[in-house]
């Protein structure tokens, strides 16, 4: 039986975006962070604070971020543009630790929403720049399995909060994420920044350089060197009101901003963050700290599984099988709570077992699925040009739909139950499949450039052409 070596520039491709994916673990942990420590702020017994913080300030806690996000994201391409893509993912990553230290000492509510405000802001640049960059670094064939090693690392760091927050005092757990933080940053200081940023701002030679080392081939260097100068040539004097004019850029931002809306709305983040508080709230005989570790682990295979999957399989297939077993688990899960509402209501035998096994589906279809790929996909989308500037805007859009429902999330599902709660996410995961399926393009094994025809850009002279210059 023979097995593929990989080709040493194929290693340096995966050791570069491992490096930069490391920022993105720590963001996991962040994400995870809610789960066990809106329990310990609950308890008189266990929070650092005066008192237990109220259900409103536990929901502002979790949501406020990604309010703050969607305004700062608004700058994030301006950003990768001006200071490049290494040293924005490097300045957020100090940012964070500067954060984990407030959280270490906060004795105030206040302190803590203001530092959710400012780390849930920075992780929502990483999750610009990381893409950014790793589609920059990949090469075609590449590109598809390094884009799903970003939700393997968030799910690895969700694995690391759910498993060590409900074990250790609320000030432990903060120093073990400082710390976390600290040591994933140190790798960054050594990385390259990527070729096409170097390319764009003059630095030819180490643009050349760093494609050299991670394709390995002079050939396919000089035709990526051709491709910037090409893409150069078109950026001449672009402003981002031509961009918007443009046809073929807003095409590329409908279509992005629709699968960013749809996954926003399937509820996802809002689940993992009240994880251990809705299992809580099952009344099963599993214990909710077991059930959220296990729930992290499920949710770290379905993200280590999504990259051989993405290799061998079409993105829209991917997609679409993955959100249909998200909907089912969504359903089964309202199901659940809709059977159980008597309060005498007895829960014993498969009913024990149908939260968790629901919650499973839930968290393995998405990971291996949407979560790993939508932010690849809208990376893919869009050209060159207008790559830093779409995925900002992007970014800023479903970071205030992902406010929004984490904020109301609690408070709805008081008013309307758990039940249709879940049957609304599932309703969303229908007419995202029904999206996917009529607009989305297939982008497998596609160039930038073939990705822009497939949606009706035959060149980037036609875009220069059709008014991308002021």
């Amino acid at each position: 039986m023979k097995f593929l070596v990989p080709s040493a520039d194929t290693i340096r491709q995966y050791g570069f975006v491992i490096i930069v994916n490391l920022s993105v673990f720590t963001t996991g942990m962040n994400l995870g962070w809610p789960s066990p420590v809106l329990v310990k702020l609950r308890d008189p017994d266990q929070t650092p604070l005066p008192r237990p913080i109220t259900e409103n300030e536990g929901s502002w806690l979790v949501s406020v971020g990604f309010l703050c996000g969607a305004v700062t994201n608004l700058g994030v391409g301006w950003l990768l543009d001006t200071i490049g893509r290494k040293y924005s993912i490097l300045l957020t990553t100090l940012l964070k630790f500067l954060t984990a230290l407030l959280f270490i000492f906060s004795t105030q509510v206040w302190m803590l929403i203001f530092g959710r405000a400012i780390v849930m802001s920075l992780e929502t640049l990483l999750f610009s720049a990381v893409p950014v960059y790793s589609s920059e670094i990949a090469n075609k064939d590449q590109r598809g399995a390094l884009g799903t090693l970003l939700q393997i690392s968030v799910s690895l760091g969700t694995v690391v909060s759910l498993s060590v927050g409900p074990y250790t005092s609320y000030v432990t757990f903060n120093i073990v994420v400082a710390c976390a933080i600290a040591i994933t940053m140190i790798p960054l200081l050594f990385l390259p920044d990527s070729p096409y940023y170097l390319h764009s701002k003059g630095r030819i030679e180490e643009s050349r350089a760093v494609l050299t080392l991670i394709r390995g081939s002079e050939t396919l260097v000089e035709e990526e060197i051709d491709g910037y100068e090409k893409a150069k040539e078109s950026k001449v004097d672009v402003s981002k009101m031509a961009l918007i004019r443009n046809r073929m850029f807003r095409k590329s931002l409908i279509l992005g901003l629709m699968l960013g809306i749809g996954t926003s709305l399937l509820g996802f983040t809002a689940v993992t963050f009240y994880l251990q508080t809705i299992l809580e709230t099952t009344g099963v005989s599993l214990q909710p700290e077991i059930s959220s570790v296990i729930s992290g682990v499920i949710q770290l295979v379905g993200s280590a599984c999504s990259t051989p999957i993405t290799r061998n399989f079409a993105r829209k297939s991917i997609l679409k099988i993955s959100l249909t077993g998200y909907a089912i688990g969504m359903i089964c899960l309202g199901v659940f709570f809709r059977v159980t509402e008597p309060e005498d209501f007895v829960i014993e035998g498969f009913l024990n077992y149908l939260p968790i096994i629901s919650l499973v589906t839930v968290i393995f279809c998405f990971n291996v699925g949407i979560g790993s790929l939508y932010f690849l996909i809208v990376a893919e989308l869009f050209d060159d040009i207008g790559r830093a500037f779409g995925f900002s805007i992007f970014l800023a859009t479903t970071t205030f739909l992902t406010f929004f429902v984490t904020r109301y999330f609690s408070p709805v599902t008081n008013i309307l139950g758990p039940a249709v709660t879940y049957w609304i996410f599932s309703g969303f995961t229908v007419m995202l499949i029904i999206f996917i399926t009529l607009f989305l393009p297939e982008t497998k094994g596609k160039t930038f450039s073939e990705i822009q025809q497939s949606l009706g850009n035959s060149t980037k002279n036609d875009n220069v052409e059709k008014g991308l210059r002021k």
